[in-house]
């Protein structure tokens, strides 16, 4: 797989790396754009998403982190941020606020190219078959779900959940990620509310397929939909 028509934004303030990482990357068929400050990121990409961004950790203007978060509350856009902080909090954090992957300086612009395939190729807009089109089918208008041919009876809170998770199969949505989803007033709720939600949702899918659970937790990060048959 090439980046071929693939958008990358990069935003990063050293200029020296940031054109190495173009270079590299529009030799493997991405078309990438650069910013070096932070404050201009969230309106271009509400303007026109990128395929992915790498992000640096620290900007002027304004930190990754906070637009990593800001972003999450209307995008799903790939995001891998780029840091030389490696500390293991600052990882978790990241990853918590939605970030699908983290590469710490110093690293081979080799190894950030291959990262990039590897994140868009297992990141999509949904469903990458007629199989599993099949097995769920969402009508967003109407907020009808279906899981195996049969409605599912759900609140509009388990639909955004259910949206949110199989809209990018097998990728860990943080807590923090999915509570943006869910709930369009921001407010502040625990994560006792997102695993209630889960199970609740979980209940209602396995009512319809008992031996068929998609909602897989991943221990101290989050949760991710996994379509059945996938590891």
């Amino acid at each position: 797989m090439s980046l071929q028509g693939r958008h990358v934004l990069i935003v990063e303030d050293e200029a020296k790396l940031a054109h190495v990482l173009r270079d590299y990357l529009q030799a493997d068929g991405a078309s990438v754009s650069w910013m070096a400050d932070g404050n201009q990121v969230v309106s271009s990409v509400r303007q026109q998403a990128p395929d992915l961004i790498l992000l640096d950790l620290m900007l002027p203007g304004r930190d990754g982190l906070s637009l990593c978060r800001e972003i999450r509350s209307f995008s799903e856009v790939p995001i891998i941020m780029l840091t030389a902080r490696v500390e293991e909090m600052d990882r978790l954090l990241g990853l918590d606020l939605g970030a699908d992957d983290y590469i710490c300086k110093p690293f081979s612009p080799r190894e950030v190219v291959a990262r990039v395939r590897t994140v868009l190729r297992r990141s999509g807009p949904g469903p990458t078959s007629s199989s599993e089109a099949q097995v769920l089918q969402l009508d967003e208008a109407r907020f009808v779900a279906q899981w195996f041919g049969q409605r599912l009876d759900l609140t509009p809170v388990e639909f955004r959940l259910l949206r949110a998770l199989s809209q990018r199969p097998g990728i860990v949505h943080g807590r923090a990620q999915i509570v943006a989803h869910l709930y369009e007033d921001h407010r502040v709720v625990s994560d006792r509310t997102v695993d209630s939600h889960v199970r609740n949702l979980r209940r209602k899918l396995q009512a319809v397929q008992p031996d068929c659970d998609p909602l897989v937790a991943v221990y101290g990060l989050g949760y991710k939909f996994q379509m059945p048959g996938e590891t």
